[in-house]
């Protein structure tokens, strides 16, 4: 058996198998959104209230009051604040090290698995459109091999061809809005981040300041 011959009975296993291949998809790609959303809707926190909260401690001395009422949230925001609480008495570079390392640490859980979300969203289209043109293929086949047969059997091939093309992008449409859904919230945890820490930054620097005469 050559090479030529290989890929066509490859081909000629239709488009089944491309079909299931994209149900399995379909099911992993709902289970990591729900799980993401769940993520999310966790982790939500007011970081107005962080904030104040955090300049408030650090103005009185008193951290382990802020590190008591915020830490059993998993917002990035607070990780990183009491990341930066924890290292306010070694001065301003030592917390922002802290907060950059525990920032990148939180970033990573919050990433987890968007990729398979936007890699599906990109590429089930062609997987789908990969199942079509298997299926053209095997229709095609059939016609050659029964000439005398109605050209009805050979549209109806191709007619259940396409239904992986529109499986494709069933399972792609869906994919690609929570993956923009997703990066949306991560952009605002990672501001929500950023903002705290500044906002700690700025008291540290303020008290390393010296005084004017």
């Amino acid at each position: 058996m050559n090479l030529v011959e290989l890929f066509k009975g490859f081909t000629l296993l239709g488009a089944q198998w491309v079909l299931w291949l994209l149900v399995a998809l379909s099911v992993a790609s709902v289970a990591v959104m729900i799980e993401r959303v769940r993520f999310f809707r966790a982790r939500r926190i007011d970081v107005d209230a962080l904030i104040a909260d955090v300049k408030r401690a650090l103005a009185t001395g008193d951290a382990p009051s802020a590190r008591k009422r915020w830490s059993e949230s998993r917002a990035m925001a607070a990780t990183v604040a009491l990341a930066g609480i924890d290292e306010a008495g070694r001065g301003a570079d030592a917390a922002a090290e802290a907060m950059t390392s525990a920032k990148t640490r939180a970033r990573a859980d919050h990433e987890r698995n968007l990729v398979f979300l936007g890699t599906l969203g990109n590429n089930a289209p062609f997987i789908g459109l990969f199942g079509t043109v298997l299926g053209i293929i095997v229709a095609f086949d059939d016609l050659a091999t029964n000439p005398q047969g109605d050209a009805t059997v050979v549209m109806a091939g191709i007619s259940e061809a396409l239904v992986a093309t529109a499986v494709g992008l069933m399972v792609a449409i869906p994919a690609v809005v929570m993956y923009n859904y997703l990066n949306r919230r991560l952009r605002e945890a990672l501001s929500d981040a950023d903002a705290v820490a500044h906002a700690i930054l700025g008291e540290l620097r303020a008290d390393d300041a010296p005084e004017e005469r």
